[in-house]
This record gives C-alpha cells, structure tokens and sequence, in this order.
C-alpha cells in the first residue's frame, strides 16, 4: 500500500529522520511511535506530502507523492494533532469548504456528507458552530474532515489528546471501526491506545526506525528472559526457597496472597531454558500444590523504553 523508501530529512545540520524505511499494508492498523523529537511528525509530515524528504521517496500503490502529489494527497486523510479547523463555520459549512478542496463532485456531496456524518456521529451538530462545540466533537469534525473524499489511508496523529475517559474510549472504537474500510495510520503517546488498537508497530528513535513487527511478535522476540505468574499452596518461605533451586531460574518476586492458602510469585527464567516441567516437579516433590501458572509476555510501553533506551516519560 504504502512504501516509505530511505527517507532523510535535514534542517540545516539537524538530521530528524535519518534513512528511514517501512511499509504500510492494505487494510491494517499500524501504530507509529516515537518519543518527543524523534521524527515521528516530520516521518508523518513527508507521507501525508505537507513537507519534502531531502532524499528518499514515499510510494502509494506505485505512485511518487512528489511526481503525482494530487494523486497521492487524494487517496489520504490527515488528521493532525491539532485538527485544522475553522471556528467561526458550521461543521456542515466546513465539511463542504473541505469537499471542495479535494475536488469532491457537487453532485456527491450531500450524499457523502450524510455518510461520514452519520459514521462520525456528528449529524446533531451539523448546524451548530464549531468554536461552539465540545473538545470531543471538535476532533470528531476533525475526523471528518479526513475522511472526505474517501481516502485509502486514515493518518491521525494523537487523536485522543485532551479528551476526557468516556471520549477516549467512543474514539477509540470509532478507530477500529474505520479501519474495517480504511487503512489507519495511528501516532499516540498513550500505548495502551496503541496495544488495543493496532495490529502491527513501527518505532522510531533519533529519526532511525528501530523496530517494525506485529504486536504480538514485538513483545515476544525482544525479551532476554521468560516469566511465570505462579500461584501455589504452601508457605511463602518455603515456596520462595523451592523455586530459587530450580536450574534455570533467574529471579523469584514474591506476589503476595491473592487466594487463601496460597502464594504468588513472578519467576524469571532464562530465555534458553524451558523451566515449566522442572517448577511442576519440584513443587510436586516438596508438596506445594499449583493453582496458576501464567505466561507473562512484556508490555508494550517495556518494549518500547527498551527500543528508545529511555527511563523517563513515553512520548
């Protein structure tokens, strides 16, 4: 679908994305992240065609967006972080103002318009002014506005910034709900809203793509060790000192007791080392029955301060 091919951009000695190449596949959620001046928004900024790449080339299904940028820009949607809109019109004076700068048919309009509005859940608000509307329907309007025209591609950068709980979780199913017909691009800080979201992530860092994998894959391939949730009968000392001789073991954390009579514990294992039968066996054997053992794959936001080599605040 799309195709990001060495990607550079300078500012003067600045270098903010520095060869940097993915792909975007037809149909897909993609989440795209980056801590704060990482490149994330230039990345962003050269596919939507709003800035030129000093090398490099974006491709939308065979199309060059600087050889047929009104090709390419007509078959993608943008949503910035801070929607670009016009307070002082109504939302359906806006939506046909953005109907006619990308060359929507006249006789088409009303017809899409009734669809996306309807789809956006805006069609109350329609004749109401926009400087009079809500933070939440103001990005909804924002939405709308990306999906005039009916582009391939979706690309909302922090589209639920400054919204309140019950926002938040209406945009985020709207989210998923375009992407059964559009292919999303999607940039958050919020990578809980990226782990629900998205199929599939790119990473970037210091404008170099570190990372691009499904979500599943990611947390899995980058740890250096394996955990279990435990939950086993007997007493915490006794437990503890069981599972620190088990070969294999790299670390016992005492959970606490979560259900009567038993203890729980995160066992850190060493990634070459499949130590499941070993901890049935040996807590068999000092007769510590077991009542959970769970898998513990990393989190997304482990993931990604790994990637970024960062100990502060994920952006």
């Amino acid at each position: 679908m799309i195709e990001i091919q060495n990607i550079t951009k300078r500012y003067g000695a600045k270098l903010a994305v520095d060869n940097a190449s993915f792909t975007i596949k037809k149909g897909e959620i993609l989440g795209f992240l980056g801590r704060n001046g990482a490149g994330k928004s230039t990345t962003m900024n050269i596919i939507t065609g709003y800035i030129s790449a000093t090398s490099g080339k974006v491709l939308l299904d065979g199309h060059e967006i600087l050889e047929e940028p009104r090709e390419v820009k007509r078959r993608i949607g943008y949503l910035p972080e801070m929607p670009p809109l016009y307070l002082d019109m109504t939302v359906d004076e806006y939506l046909r103002f953005v109907c006619s700068i990308k060359d929507v048919k006249p006789s088409y309009i009303k017809s899409h318009l009734d669809d996306i509005t309807e789809l956006i859940r805006i069609t109350e608000v329609r004749h109401r002014l926009i400087k009079n509307l809500s933070k939440g329907y103001r990005q909804r309007v924002g939405m709308a506005q990306a999906l005039v025209g009916n582009p391939d591609v979706v690309i909302m950068d922090e589209p639920t910034v400054g919204l309140d709980p019950k926002q938040i979780i209406e945009i985020r199913k709207l989210i998923k709900q375009l992407g059964e017909d559009h292919t999303i691009v999607l940039s958050s800080h919020i990578l809980n809203e990226v782990a629900d979201v998205c199929e599939r992530v790119v990473i970037i860092n210091q404008g170099k793509i570190v990372e691009e994998n499904t979500l599943e894959n990611l947390t899995h391939n980058i740890s250096d060790s394996k955990r279990y949730m435990m939950r086993i009968i007997g007493t915490e000392r006794e437990i503890y000192k069981a599972l620190r001789e088990i070969p294999g073991t790299l670390s016992v954390d005492e959970m606490g007791s979560k259900e009567a009579g038993s203890y729980d514990f995160l066992v850190t294992s060493d990634p070459q080392s499949d130590i499941r039968q070993a901890m049935f066996m040996q807590m068999a054997k000092a007769n510590h029955p077991i009542l959970m053992m769970k898998p513990m794959e990393l989190e997304l936001e482990d993931v990604f301060l790994q990637l970024t080599n960062d100990t502060g605040e994920v952006n």
